[in-house]
């Protein structure tokens, strides 16, 4: 008989990897922990994350607040924050030898702006605490046994562990949502969470690249509101707006098979009244400026010009002739623009999903599955996803670490 603890963990991304290091690091040589991972390439994410920079997690230290950034499972991360939340996790590549700063929007990165300082540390943590770490090594099938788990891989070989931690990510390829379907659990079908919109529009011709620091973006008809940079680009829309937007709105804009309308209030907060008595106001200081050329709002000129042609207003046309009509057509292309989104791509290669295994069916207090005894579950596999900024790895490490650390005891 193997007196040792056997812990197969089942995904070499984040999580995985932050699970399979705490374990390790607890059960020392009581145990023997193997991360099995189905491709040659090991934390591929990390590796691109934020422009290959790795945005680690976000400077936001109160747990009530940081689950407000999670679209689906913040209210079950609640408790988790309170064991393992961003604090922890500057603390712990501190530790590791990696100093992170923070940029003036809350995101964390290391100071060496390169990712390669988050891979190298898990990788040297990993092999420090005796993790064995085997690539190209699919998970077919998992048996529970009266003992635990028979697993049998990709090259048709079994292997057997007390304790399983499933870390695959929630993409539907990932082979872990069947894995947990198989044991018991339900699965939230998956779909994309953050992407940008495709608009084709002759507002936005010609413009890629142009941002606005702050708007308010919406969709008719829904509860779905958010606000923050907007980018432009060849496709259509992007940013931190657009992002959020995508994220709250992930399974609804997938039933609507990323066909909707958009609005956009470009000087946010501002009112329409706010609005007419700022242009109000020109018509009489800036009588003789071209209504083009001068503009009171923080909206790039060429942005600018397209609003005015759009509310059918000559871009020769001094302020001072402007009429009430003509006023009004110019705020609700500010306060109200329209446009038709007529699909989405991908952000980057961070491949977000919302859906994955239900979160109620899994003790948060140990990322232990409530169906199965002694399986486990990490990261991006569960119903969790959160709006960009580094709160999706803050996720990864804080359940691999409760997941490492329960497998342990």
């Amino acid at each position: 008989m193997n007196s040792k603890r056997r812990v197969v963990v089942v995904g070499g991304g984040a999580a995985g990897f932050f699970a399979a290091i705490t374990c390790a690091e607890k059960l020392g040589e009581a145990g023997e922990v193997t991360l099995l991972e189905a491709t040659p390439h090991l934390l591929s994410k990390v590796r691109i994350s934020g422009g290959g920079r790795c945005n680690v997690t976000h400077a936001c230290f109160d747990p009530a607040e940081l689950i407000k950034k999670y679209p689906r499972g913040g209210r079950e991360l609640l408790g988790a924050f309170h064991r393992f939340q961003p604090r922890d996790t500057i603390q712990w590549f501190a530790k590791h030898g990696v100093e992170t700063k923070t940029e003036a929007d809350g995101r964390m990165f290391p100071t060496s702006d390169n990712s390669e300082s988050i891979v190298r540390a898990l990788m040297q943590a990993a092999e420090k605490a005796g993790v064995t770490i085997q690539t190209q090594t699919g998970v077919r099938q998992v048996e529970k046994t009266d003992e635990g788990f028979k697993l049998t891989l990709s090259q048709k070989e079994e292997r057997f562990t007390d304790r399983l931690i499933l870390a695959t990510g929630g993409n539907q390829s990932s082979g872990g949502l069947a894995i947990a379907e198989s044991l018991g659990h339900t699965i939230i079908p998956p779909v994309p969470s953050l992407f940008t919109f495709h608009i084709k529009d002759s507002r936005l011709e010609g413009l890629a690249g142009l941002s606005v620091d702050h708007v308010e973006v919406s969709v008719p008809g829904t509860k779905l509101k958010t606000d923050g940079p907007l980018l432009i680009t060849h496709w259509g829309m992007s940013g931190p707006a657009i992002l959020k937007l995508s994220a709250w709105g992930a399974r609804l804009l997938a039933e609507a098979k990323y066909q909707f309308t958009l609005v956009v209030h470009w000087t946010a907060p501002q009112t329409t009244e706010s609005l007419y008595a700022e242009l109000d106001r020109l018509r009489i200081q800036e009588a003789r400026k071209q209504v083009s050329t001068f503009s009171p709002f923080k909206i790039p000129q060429r942005l600018w010009e397209r609003l005015i042609l759009a509310a059918g207003i000559a871009t020769t046309t001094p302020w001072a002739h402007l009429s009430n009509i003509q006023l009004k057509a110019l705020i609700s292309q500010i306060s109200a623009s329209t446009f038709k989104v007529e699909g989405k791509s991908l952000f980057k290669e961070e491949f977000v999903t919302c859906g994955g295994v239900k979160c109620s069916e899994v003790d948060f207090r140990t990322m232990e599955s409530k169906c199965c005894p002694h399986l486990y579950f990490a990261g991006e596999v569960l119903d969790i996803d959160g709006v960009t900024g580094g709160f999706n790895f803050q996720n990864a490490w804080t359940t691999g670490w409760l997941a490492g650390q329960a497998c342990a005891e």
